[in-house]
């Protein structure tokens, strides 16, 4: 099942989220943070900086649930700008390790699409590490690339820099 939280959820959610971006961290992924990753980082992310955004008009939070326990999330981050209100940012599409293959990010991505329509969005952007997996994902979903810049993320457990890929889509109305 696909949620969209709202403010009044995310207390109940932190664990859950602080949890899947800990073991994202740790298994590699190429999210922002580097190796040594505890889980009071992970928590202090949601709580200090995705938390406060979340709400009308900023960042919609998308969680995959089993039942209670929650296996993926995703945020939709409205541009803030006067000349894009036709934007946004996808960011932070994450499966926990032990639940990927099931389709949970193909699924966090088109209730996000759907909901960007919804909010009148017509173009969706986002930024991945090349060699990722996910660049596979979002390609499947009609995402095309922009571009990729060298050496733009440190890998994660390595001490070396990494190309990412730029990536948009076109919603139609």
């Amino acid at each position: 099942m696909i949620a969209r939280l709202g403010p009044q959820d995310l207390p109940a959610a932190l664990e859950d989220l602080a949890a899947i971006l800990h073991a994202c961290v740790q298994d590699g992924a190429s999210v922002g943070f580097i190796l040594p990753f505890e889980r009071p980082r992970a928590r202090a992310y949601w709580r200090d900086r995705v938390f406060p955004t979340v709400g009308p008009g900023g960042t919609e939070l998308f969680v995959a649930r089993d039942g209670d326990q929650t296996l993926g999330t995703v945020q939709l981050v409205m541009a803030q700008m006067p000349n894009q209100p036709h934007r946004a940012d996808v960011a932070k599409l994450l499966v926990h390790p032990e639940a990927r293959r099931r389709g949970l990010g193909r699924a966090l991505m088109q209730a996000l699409e759907a909901r960007a329509r919804a909010l009148g969005r017509r173009l969706l952007v986002l930024d991945t590490r090349s060699s990722d997996p996910s660049r596979i994902l979002y390609e499947s979903l009609g995402f095309e690339i922009a571009g990729e810049i060298p050496n733009y993320c440190r890998n994660p457990v390595e001490e070396r820099y990494e190309p990412t890929t730029y990536m948009f889509k076109q919603l139609a109305p």
